[in-house]
C-alpha cells in the first residue's frame, strides 16, 4: 500500500500537474509539496481537502490514506499495535 505522499505524487503525475501548480492551489511553496510527496513533512487536514478538490478525487479516499499514515506513525514501533487496533475498532463500532 502506498503512503499519502506516494499517493499524491502518483495522482499529480497522472493529472500532469506541476509541483508549482499544486503549491499554488495549497498556497505554499513548491519545496513543501515536494516534502509532502517524499514523506518528509505531514500534510494538514485542510490541505488534504484542497488536494482532493484539485485532483478531482473523492476527499474520503485521500483522507483515509492520510489518517492511516497518522495512525501508523503512532503505532509502527508499538509491539501491541494489532491489539490496540482491534480494541479501537471495537470501541468505534460500539458507539
Amino acid at each position: 500500500m502506498k503512503n499519502f505522499g506516494e499517493t499524491i505524487r502518483d495522482i499529480r503525475e497522472r493529472k500532469k500537474l506541476l509541483l508549482r501548480q499544486v503549491a499554488a492551489s495549497l498556497e505554499v511553496d513548491t519545496a513543501l509539496v515536494s516534502k509532502l510527496e517524499r514523506g518528509e513533512r505531514k500534510a494538514q487536514r485542510e490541505q488534504v481537502s484542497k488536494l482532493a478538490k484539485l485532483f478531482g478525487v473523492p476527499e474520503e479516499s485521500l483522507m483515509v490514506i492520510w489518517l492511516s499514515d497518522r495512525v501508523l506513525n503512532i503505532l509502527e514501533q508499538e509491539p501491541l499495535a494489532n491489539e490496540v487496533l482491534k480494541q479501537t475498532e471495537k470501541r468505534i463500532n460500539h458507539n
